[in-house]
C-alpha cells in the first residue's frame, strides 16, 4: 500500500510540474513564481519546489536579474527529438524550404491534432519575413487554408464529429458554421487546394494543398502564406496553387504515396 501511495504521489508531482510548463506561452514567455501560484492554484512552497526541480533538469531557466523564469533548453532538445522522429517533418522540411525560396513567401507544413492544426516546420521568404517561428504553434482548422486542406480528406460525418456545429469568429470573414465549412471543403477537394483570405488575421492570406501518406489518407498540409499584397491571389492564385500542389505531391511521394494506386485521391 505504501508503494502504491508513493507512486500516486509521484504521478501527481509529474502532472503538476508539467502543468506549470503549460503556462509559458508566446504571449507570456516569462513568469514569476507568484504568477504560477495564482494560475495553478497550488501553494507557494509546492510551486517553488516544482520550479526548482524543473530548473535543475533544464526545463526552466531563471533570469538572475529579473527573477523571471522561461522555458529551458531541455524542452527545445525534446522538441527537436520529436520533430526528427516525424515522418512528415523529415519528408517535408526540405520541400517547404525549397518552396519558400522559389516563391519568396512563407512556407509551412502542418498536421492535424483533433480540431487544431499543428505546425511542424516553417520557413520565411523575403516577401513574407517574420521575427518568430510558427513551428510548434497550433491554429484552428476552420479559419485556415491548412486546416481546410487537412479536413478535406474526411467524410462529412467525420468532419462533424471533429468540428461540431459552430466555431469562433476571428474576423468577419471566418467560417463559423458546419454548412459553410462543408462547402469550403467541397471546393477544396474539387480544385485540389484551399485558400484563406483574412479569415484568421487581417491583412494575411494563405493557400494550402493536402499531403497524403502511403494509404492515400490526408496526413498533413503544405502552404504558402504572406500579406495580401505579397500573395496577390487576384493575379497569382493559379500559379501559387500549381506550385504548392506540385510541392505537396513531392512530400506525398516521400511518404510512399503512389497517385496511380489511389485514383480517388486525385
Amino acid at each position: 500500500m505504501a508503494a502504491t501511495g508513493g507512486t500516486a504521489s509521484g504521478t501527481q508531482s509529474v502532472e503538476r510540474a508539467l502543468s506549470l510548463l503549460s503556462y509559458f506561452t508566446d504571449e507570456q514567455p516569462e513568469r514569476r513564481i507568484a504568477e504560477l501560484v495564482e494560475l495553478s492554484g497550488l501553494g507557494q512552497s509546492t510551486v517553488s519546489r516544482l520550479v526548482a526541480a524543473l530548473e535543475s533538469l533544464g526545463y526552466l531557466v531563471r533570469d538572475e536579474r529579473s527573477g523571471l523564469h522561461r522555458i529551458g533548453p531541455k524542452v527545445v532538445e525534446l522538441a527537436g527529438v520529436a520533430l526528427n522522429q516525424s515522418a512528415v517533418h523529415r519528408a517535408g522540411r526540405q520541400v517547404a524550404q525549397n518552396l519558400a525560396h522559389e516563391l519568396g513567401l512563407g512556407a509551412n507544413v502542418a498536421e492535424r491534432h483533433g480540431d487544431r492544426m499543428f505546425y511542424l516546420c516553417h520557413f520565411e521568404g523575403p516577401l513574407a519575413p517574420r521575427t518568430f517561428t510558427l513551428t510548434g504553434r497550433s491554429a484552428p482548422l476552420h479559419a485556415t487554408a491548412m486546416g481546410k486542406a487537412l479536413l478535406s480528406g474526411l467524410a462529412e460525418d467525420e468532419v462533424r464529429d471533429v468540428m461540431g456545429p459552430d466555431y469562433p469568429a476571428y474576423t468577419r470573414k471566418t467560417i463559423t458554421g458546419l454548412a459553410g465549412l462543408l462547402d469550403a471543403l467541397a471546393e477544396t477537394r474539387a480544385r485540389g487546394y484551399a485558400t484563406e483570405v483574412e479569415e484568421l488575421a487581417f491583412g494575411r492570406a494563405c493557400l494550402a494543398a493536402p499531403v497524403r501518406d502511403r494509404s492515400g489518407a490526408v496526413v498533413a498540409a503544405l502552404s504558402v502564406s504572406g500579406s495580401l499584397s505579397a500573395m496577390d491571389l487576384a493575379a497569382r492564385q493559379d500559379t501559387l496553387a500549381a506550385r504548392t500542389v506540385e510541392y505537396a505531391d513531392q512530400i506525398s511521394t516521400g511518404l510512399g504515396f503512389l497517385a496511380h494506386a489511389h485514383p480517388a485521391a486525385l
